[in-house]
């Protein structure tokens, strides 16, 4: 419980600043209304400068999450100590494993998310919105969540496998993606879907 509180507020800072710089760079005054594509750009950027904090922390919630689940004697005692461990056995290479496939799946659902929300938000109330309601920010928020899973969970399956595995066993998310599409197809890149998104 107590990682991913740590990493909450810094990965939400760069998240809401990345966006903002995001759109600040394709406007040519601050209150210029961005279209579609220009939000999701924005949005990407945001995605993108997570990684360095989300990769690290998704990477340990995996190996906590494999080791609940074995059967075996624990080999980490929480998340200080995989930091530890990882750094002991691969350097900082290590602790960042999976930083690529976290950005493949930050970065365009950050895009999705982003870029609906704004949206959603002009639809329902105009393109100033300067009349929101605090229901249509609630279903603006609970759908650009809905549309930001839809494009990240396929991505998100592939990251974790690959953050999860034991050293050597994949060559990297291509590998991953490979493998896990011959082995178990299509529908293995769904898994979870129905959770995550009620």
């Amino acid at each position: 419980m107590g990682a991913p509180l740590v990493g909450v507020a810094p990965i939400f800072a760069l998240s809401f600043m990345g966006f903002g710089i995001g759109k600040k760079i394709q406007q040519s005054s601050p209150d210029e209304a961005l279209g579609p594509a220009q939000l999701a750009a924005a949005g990407f950027l945001s995605g993108f400068m997570t990684t360095v904090i989300m990769a690290p922390g998704e990477r340990i919630k995996c190996l906590l999450q494999v080791q609940q689940a074995s059967t075996g004697p624990p080999k980490y005692s929480g998340p200080a100590d995989v930091v530890k461990s990882l750094y002991r056995e691969g350097g900082l290479r290590s602790i960042f494993k999976g930083s690529a496939a976290t950005a493949a799946r930050d970065a365009p659902a950050s895009a999705a998310y982003f870029a609906s929300y704004e949206l959603i938000q002009r639809w329902l109330q105009g393109p100033d919105r300067q009349k929101l309601s605090i229901g249509s920010t609630l279903f603006a928020g609970g759908m650009a969540g809905i549309f930001n899973w839809i494009v990240a969970i396929p991505m998100d399956v592939v990251k974790s496998r690959l953050q999860a595995a034991p050293e050597g066993k994949y060559k990297g998310a291509a590998d991953v993606l490979t493998q896990l599409l011959k082995n178990e197809g299509f529908g293995a890149l769904w898994k979870g879907a129905v959770p995550i998104l009620l």
